[in-house]
């Protein structure tokens, strides 16, 4: 009986030990949410984190930016992200929200990314200009040539748009409101697009309230059947997109780079979507990339320090490294010794 009882309790405690174990390993597990976008370089980094560490390779859910901004925000411990991933940089009320809640944040400025306009190869080129792109695309548009007095977007196919367009039924699958592609791209195209109007220049530079309207003006896409919110999945607007020679997809540059058999990029302002030009700054739609660590969960996980080395790495990040096989726009040589030097002391962001 008391051999009997000795194996009981050796056994038990062996349990005990063994479930503890486990569950340290789960809590040594990053968890990593956000942008789509960000979403295969994240994951590649995630992958090589788990072949050349000790550590479990980390888990990456595509969320979207602000998706991932909101979970990431909501606060600490074991059952919130420990790294969100951004298509665009923090907000000022998503900054708010994580420091009411006594979160610490290390932005780490990954590099640079270009917003394309896409369709298949089956289809023809387009030569957009970003006038055209908010013309097609914006609820509201200009009734008369200086953009005085507005009207419900009239225009059914892009050669309503622009005479020189195809005559073909607009037709664009984009991101939800939630991404940050949604936003870089709502910012950079067609707030250009609606400035190339004098009143609507001059109504953004007027006053604070003026400045409100304009954005809401040029920022609100229409909602009768031209733009299809087509969620977070770029690789699924890809494959819509193969089987509809028309229809144009937004996402960012990677996803064109990684799709180039299939899909083509249209012209913006005169200028393709290539690697160079984006990085140079002649592509008028480009945007940086983030992550953002909870620097209060290291003491937690102190395998975050680890991923942030391999991420900012030169191997990885680099001019020469994996991610930019990947379609990552690298960061310039000083701006990278800046990002990595930051991310090493683990420097909380001030807004």
């Amino acid at each position: 009986m008391k051999k009997s009882l000795k194996t009981i309790i050796v056994g038990f405690s062996f349990a005990v030990i063994s479930l503890f174990a486990v569950n340290i390993q789960a809590e040594e597990q990053i968890r990593i949410v956000g942008s789509s976008t960000v979403f295969p370089f994240s994951t590649a980094v995630a992958e090589e984190f788990g072949r050349t560490t000790k550590y479990k390779t980390p888990i990456v859910e595509s969320t979207g930016s602000g998706g991932g901004m909101k979970l990431f925000c909501a606060g600490m411990g074991p059952e919130h992200p420990d790294i969100t991933n951004a298509s665009r940089r923090i907000k000022s009320k998503e900054y708010k929200k994580c420091t009411k809640a006594g979160i610490k944040i290390v932005e780490v400025k990954v590099g640079y990314d270009g917003i394309v306009l896409a369709n298949s190869k089956k289809g023809e080129v387009f030569n957009l200009t970003t006038r055209d792109i908010y013309l097609g695309l914006a609820e509201k548009v200009p009734a008369n040539e200086d953009g005085s007095k507005l009207q419900d977007n009239p225009y059914k196919t892009w050669q309503d748009v622009n005479p020189s367009l195809p005559n073909i039924k607009i037709e664009v699958l984009g991101p939800p409101p939630t991404s940050g592609t949604r936003d870089a791209f709502v910012e950079l195209a067609m707030d250009k697009g609606a400035k190339s109007f004098p009143a609507l220049k001059e109504l953004r530079g007027s006053s604070k309230a003026g400045k409100s309207e304009f954005k809401k003006i040029a920022r609100t896409v229409r909602e009768d059947g031209a733009f299809i919110e087509a969620g977070e999945n770029d690789n699924l607007i890809v494959q819509k997109l193969d089987s509809n020679p028309n229809a144009i997809g937004i996402f960012g540059y990677s996803f064109l780079d990684q799709n180039s058999d299939k899909l083509q990029g249209a012209n913006v302002n005169g200028v393709s979507p290539e690697f160079e030009k984006i990085l140079s700054g002649d592509y008028a739609i480009s945007r940086s990339l983030y992550f953002y660590i909870k620097k209060n969960h290291i003491r937690m996980k102190p395998s975050i320090v680890q991923f942030a080395k391999e991420f900012t790495s030169g191997s990885s990040m680099g001019t020469d490294g994996y991610l930019v096989d990947k379609g990552l726009i690298p960061l310039p040589r000083d701006e990278y010794k800046k990002v990595k030097s930051n991310t090493k002391n683990l420097v909380e962001l001030e807004l």
